[in-house]
């Protein structure tokens, strides 16, 4: 494998987890959200990843180093269609007919741990970056 397809490889799955990022961070901010009786109040979304090809170099191209190499990227954002946490608060401006409001059903702790692990493998790929860039520039040193 090449040090640009590295690259390539480690910055898709920067970008995956940025977006799964933006996703808990939607749903640690919607966590309390309530909507008006008789309407879904927020739903927590969750990403989905799948395998995919890094995009091809010149000099992929030259080498075929492409081969058997799989990066990441996000397949689709899912919705979780478990019912909502309903508490009783009747004096709330969206509580229904008996009292009750409809909150999200978003444990904050959880989200909050997986915004930990996103951030780790953010983390981690940018290290991959850097220790790619470092190689190819060493490379470079000997050279000269």
């Amino acid at each position: 494998m090449s040090l640009m397809t590295a690259i390539e490889v480690s910055a898709s799955g920067l970008s995956a987890q940025r977006r799964r990022l933006e996703v808990l961070v939607s749903n640690l901010v919607n966590a309390d959200t309530t909507a008006p009786a008789g309407t879904e109040p927020y739903r927590r979304k969750d990403v989905i990843f799948s395998a995919a090809a890094p995009q091809s170099t010149f000099g992929g191209e030259l080498t075929n180093a492409l081969e058997g190499v799989q990066g990441v990227e996000v397949s689709e954002i899912v919705t979780d269609q478990s019912d909502p946490i309903r508490r009783y608060e009747p004096g709330h401006p969206h509580a229904d007919k008996d009292g009750y409001v409809a909150y999200p059903n978003i444990n904050p702790m959880e989200e909050m741990v997986n915004m930990l692990s996103a951030s780790r493998s953010y983390e981690a790929n940018l290290q991959a970056v850097n220790t790619a860039k470092d190689m190819a520039q060493k490379t470079l040193d000997i050279i000269r």
